[in-house]
């Protein structure tokens, strides 16, 4: 069993099972996701060597090694794990050969990775000798902060799956709590203060390093820790780039242009800071009625909370704006819980005041529309919006009958509260803090 430096035991994540049925199929596998989330330490447990390429005694000379022979970079015992392998970015194509070499034998490498890696240094994909897998801040049920008592896949899987009566871990204000600690590891058995102090150091690191590393051009601190905040002061929004901007510009004494926001913002995204929701447009509405826009949203809600300044003791006390940020933690577990059906979420929205806060999709077309509602009061606001969707893909379906819509899978209500139900309109009542894989 893996101890860490803080003593910890290692905690099995979501992304264990993924892995190891990875290496069972692919010479390669890279882990991709924003830094802090434990891809390390995820990937120590199945390697048998590592290469860390920023480790401070060797980096130079890993680099240089890099660029004149990379094959000797590979040399180990299998699975070899290739810590931060963008930091030199000949090593994919020097591992794609690899695996071609030895007939594509599964399971030889494992490469992590903070950022995205522009595709012009690369020369081939990788396809069918490299895999991606992303990895996510740990959800409530990796932190051991969820009862597990609800499964996502059992409730796509199993129309008899019972959830009635299962019971949260979590009051509301533990889940601000959880919420402003976030899904670092290193933060699961932190105190309170401890926990905030790291979710600042994150924000303070991607804007004084990160966001001018990451590809290397320089970028202004101070506007990146502006433009954080702005979007934070949006996140859970389809908030406009001009109004954004608009905030960003007042709230400080900083001038920049739209072009310059937008590559501030391209960071970010390839950082795996910002992770926007696209909208869902299918066609039961005219185009002109569905929002379109990208709602704003962070990879992990401790991020807007520490871009903002704000702590549990003041969100205790502002209930509306941790509505935003609950549903920020939804969609940080939904993405954690399914990662290995290749999902993704999109939400839906329309100029009648029809929504969906989030719509889970899988990749056999499967869905669930979802809205996070933190108190009980809104659960009947929300399951009223979701079964009106439901009737218009249904209207929609009578008078389309050549290519009709699939209707939802699920629908489902993620709150606050502290237990789960089905209604007898056949919504799901579900408290976060009860969901697992």
């Amino acid at each position: 069993m893996h101890i860490n430096i803080y003593g910890m035991k290692y905690l099995e994540r979501i992304a264990d099972a993924m892995l190891q049925e990875r290496l069972e199929a692919f010479g390669a596998i890279l882990i991709e996701g924003p830094k802090w989330t434990g891809k390390t330490t995820t990937a120590e447990q199945h390697s048998k060597s590592i290469i860390k390429m920023q480790d401070p005694d060797k980096a130079d000379e890993y680099i240089s090694t890099a660029n004149t022979m990379p094959s000797l970079l590979l040399k180990g015992d299998k699975p070899r794990l290739i810590d931060e392998w963008q930091d030199a970015p000949t090593l994919w194509d020097a591992v794609r050969t690899a695996v071609d070499n030895t007939g594509g034998i599964p399971g030889q490498y494992i490469l992590t990775g903070s950022n995205t890696v522009d595709k012009t240094k690369i020369h081939h994909t990788g396809t069918g000798r490299i895999t991606r897998m992303k990895m996510y801040p740990m959800s409530l049920w990796e932190s051991l902060d969820s009862s597990g008592a609800v499964s996502i896949h059992e409730l796509f899987s199993n129309p008899d799956y019972n959830i009635d009566g299962s019971d949260s871990k979590l009051t509301i204000p533990e889940l601000i709590r959880v919420a402003c600690r976030g899904g670092w590891p290193v933060t699961i058995k932190m105190g309170e203060k401890a926990c905030m102090l790291i979710a600042r150091d994150y924000v303070n690191s991607v804007c004084d390093n990160d966001i001018s590393a990451v590809d290397g051009k320089q970028r202004n601190p101070k506007v990146a820790r502006l433009l954080l905040r702005s979007y934070a002061r949006n996140i859970s929004t389809l908030a406009n780039k001009s109004n954004i901007l608009s905030d960003l510009t007042t709230s400080g004494d900083v001038s920049i242009s739209m072009d310059t926001f937008d590559n501030y913002v391209a960071a970010l995204e390839k950082l795996f800071v910002i992770q926007d929701i696209d909208a869902w447009c299918p066609s039961i509405r005219s185009k002109t009625a569905i929002r379109s826009a990208p709602k704003r949203c962070f990879t992990d809600p401790s991020i807007a909370v520490a871009a903002m300044g704000l702590n549990a003791t003041v969100l205790e006390m502002q209930l509306k704006t941790f509505g935003f940020i609950f549903e920020q933690m939804c969609a940080r577990d939904l993405r954690a819980y399914t990662a290995d059906f290749d999902s993704h979420l999109s939400y839906y929205r329309d100029r009648y005041g029809l929504e969906s806060d989030l719509v889970l999709h899988l990749a056999d077309g499967r869905y669930a529309l979802i809205e996070c509602k933190l108190g009980s009061r809104d659960i009947e606001d929300g399951a009223n919006h979701l079964l009106k969707i439901k009737r218009l893909i249904q209207e929609h379906n009578k008078e389309e009958k050549q290519v009709p819509l699939r209707e939802p899978d699920l629908l489902i209500v993620m709150t606050g509260g502290q237990m789960a139900y089905t209604r007898p309109d056949g919504v799901k009542v579900i408290p976060l803090a009860c969901l697992k894989d």
